[in-house]
């Protein structure tokens, strides 16, 4: 009887050892969610400042009347109008990566009609880079012959002829995700036929990310 006892007891006796490789791996796992977790804060402050995307900004610097035929058909009450513009445009991409926008045209409007365009082939403006646009315009003769105003315009009292041109860039913006980004240009002109000369100009500038 005293031997079955002491067995007993030896055997009640017995410790478990400690499961350090399971704690070692919550360890682990706990320290990479930790690590993932600052790097996704700090991308995040990087995208909210550094790199948050910016609009890009276009700026007409001049326009200019480079040629001009004009002549009256006084029996038919029409008028043979031939005119180029020159405009000179420069786009300022202020991101810290670039702007990539796709192929556009620059076009030449009177009264809400399309009388000429210019193709602007598609590009990328580097970051903090400030881009030159030449675009010159040449009013189409033949789609203002039909219209019984540019008669009237140009004969009137004032001899104006108001124009104006539109210029639309779309493109896209990768900071993080890609952001689509649209900035438009648009200038009220008024040549002054009679003189052959532009009067005056007015332009309106938008962008929308």
């Amino acid at each position: 009887m005293d031997v079955e006892s002491k067995q007993g007891n030896k055997s009640t006796g017995m410790t478990r050892l400690p499961n350090y490789g399971s704690r070692r791996g919550r360890n682990c796992c706990f320290i990479c969610l930790a690590v993932l977790l600052l790097l996704g804060l700090l991308f995040l402050i990087l995208g909210l400042t550094v790199f948050k995307a910016k609009k890009p900004v276009t700026t007409v610097n001049s326009v200019s009347l480079r040629d001009m035929d004009f002549s009256v058909d006084i029996v038919r009450l029409k008028v043979h109008l031939n005119v180029t513009l020159q405009a000179d445009l420069s786009v300022t991409n202020p991101n810290r990566v670039g702007f990539k926008y796709d192929s556009t045209s620059a076009i030449l409007q009177y009264k809400g009609q399309v009388i000429g365009d210019a193709p602007i082939p598609a590009g990328e403006i580097g970051s903090r880079e400030t881009r030159p646009m030449n675009i010159t315009l040449t009013v189409m003769a033949d789609r203002l012959l039909s219209d019984s105003g540019l008669y009237s315009d140009v004969l009137s009292g004032s001899g104006m002829l108001p124009l104006t041109t539109y210029v639309k860039l779309s493109g896209v913006v990768r900071v993080l995700v890609k952001i689509h980004v649209k900035t438009t240009t648009s200038c009220d002109l008024y040549i002054d036929v009679l003189n052959r000369k532009l009067a005056n100009q007015t332009c309106h500038y938008k962008t929308k990310l």
